[in-house]
């Protein structure tokens, strides 16, 4: 068997705990994690500049668009204001109460004996129409007449109008006589107050024709 002698033992010895030395070990670990962390902070700190890059880009922008969005604003203000009084407006006008055809049905229903003195009428958004009508009636019978003037009025109405009421305020005999159709009658004295809803009276329901019976002997 042969004999080998190594005379550089300790020298390799030495070399070879030199290169385990723990402390130059961690000084190797340090470093890795130093070098790995100025990486990391380095992308952190381009993205940030980046970042502020595409902000300061869009601040920009914005600068340039915010007077025409802030004047569009503006606008769309301005004009749902306009639609606003026109909506009003149209309300107003499809809702108005017209006095010409009430006055026209009116002059209709009064007759030669039935004559008006004065006429007053108001508009409640929530009580409606009001008129108070004031006259003369002439007759035989005087309070008929006015009587009959009061029936005619709530027929007519009530054929353009709901919720109708025609009633006496007043209703007085006196003691003056006026000629009519060359007779000397008695008159009276009257007072009407009409009050009915602007709007179209409902129409009724059509009622359907009853049903047909078979007769005997029918097939």
């Amino acid at each position: 068997m042969a004999l080998h002698l190594n005379l550089l033992h300790e020298e390799i010895l030495e070399q070879r705990q030199r290169q385990r030395d723990p402390l130059k070990i961690g000084m190797l670990v340090l470093i890795g994690c130093g070098v790995l962390m100025f990486l990391y902070y380095s992308w952190n700190a381009y993205r940030t500049l980046e970042i502020k890059s595409r902000l300061g880009a869009i601040e920009r922008s914005w600068a340039k668009v915010e007077p025409k969005v802030t004047a569009a604003q503006k606008r769309v203000s301005e004009l749902q204001g306009i639609v606003k009084a026109t909506r009003t407006l149209d309300d107003y006008i499809e809702n108005r109460f017209f006095w010409a055809p009430l006055l026209q049905k009116v002059s209709r229903c009064v007759a030669p004996n039935t004559q008006l003195i004065s006429l007053e009428g108001s508009v409640d958004e929530n009580k409606g129409v009001t008129v108070t009508l004031e006259g003369i009636a002439a007759g035989r019978e005087p309070r008929a007449a006015a009587e009959d003037l009061r029936q005619l009025l709530l027929e007519q109405l009530s054929q353009s109008y709901s919720e109708v009421k025609v009633e006496f305020k007043s209703l007085e005999d006196l003691d003056t006589m006026v000629n009519l159709g060359g007779t000397h009658t008695p008159t009276a004295r009257y007072t009407l107050a009409l009050t009915f809803n602007p709007a179209p009276a409902p129409k009724p329901a059509p009622v359907a024709p009853p049903a047909r019976q078979k007769k005997r002997g029918d097939t």
